[in-house]
């Protein structure tokens, strides 16, 4: 398993937390081979901060979660905090491999961000 972003070697933890991140920030129907692939996070961005956004940020996360990344039973997703296109994502859950729970924080950045 190998960092998109340097090319070190990962630790399984550390690649999930990968995989999670490049779930949330790629757009359904962006992925040649895989349309399906990705979240409609983006597209969610402009909207009104508020209850309803939330439960979407929520419901396209799980959704995506639980069809694209198996090595993990997601117990719990939060939003840590949302600014300016950028999320924080608390992520907690099971290793399916071992059972560990595991508590990750994820940087989310979506579009152009200044």
């Amino acid at each position: 398993m190998m960092s998109r972003y340097n090319g070190s070697e990962l630790t399984e933890l550390e690649h999930i937390r990968q995989s999670l991140e490049d779930i949330a920030t790629t757009p359904i129907g962006s992925r040649l081979m895989r349309r399906e692939y990705g979240t409609l996070l983006a597209s969610l961005m402009d909207q009104p901060i508020g209850q309803a956004l939330y439960l979407k940020i929520y419901s396209t996360l799980y959704s995506a979660y639980v069809r694209w990344e198996d090595r993990i039973e997601i117990s719990q997703i939060s939003v840590a905090e949302l600014n300016k296109g950028q999320l924080i994502l608390d992520v907690i859950g099971f290793l399916k491999t071992n059972g560990n729970e595991v508590n990750m924080s994820i940087p989310v950045k979506l579009g152009a961000v200044s």
